[in-house]
């Protein structure tokens, strides 16, 4: 669902398609919490490095999700700012035990 007068709430129907299967879910929210912890450290030590490699292993472990478990292609190619977003709403959703009236919505069981 690339491009066009869609709009975000349309696209997060979408993303959570994609997002289908508890096990991409689970590896996004692994990888959300590893980018945070190495942001925190790469700041308190003032190493850049421990942050990009942690964002790397974050994105690594949500793109597994969507080759190995989904067979699908990540959201992100589409629209990298609102799948940003998105995968923050779902970790913040998942987080207080919101998520799944949003699934129900986009018609996942």
């Amino acid at each position: 669902m690339a491009g066009g007068e869609e709009s975000f709430d349309d696209f997060w129907q979408h993303y959570l398609r994609h997002h289908a299967q508890e096990g991409t879910r689970m590896l996004h929210v692994l990888g959300m919490v590893i980018g945070a912890i190495a942001l925190i450290v790469g700041l308190v030590t003032v190493n850049p490095m421990i942050a990009l490699a942690g964002a790397g292993l974050g994105y690594l472990l949500a793109w597994t999700g969507h080759f190995l478990v989904e067979k699908n292609r990540p959201t992100m190619v589409s629209h990298p700012t609102w799948s940003f977003q998105c995968d923050l709403r779902m970790f913040r959703l998942w987080i207080t035990g919101q998520l799944a009236p949003e699934l129900k919505r986009a018609g996942i069981a």
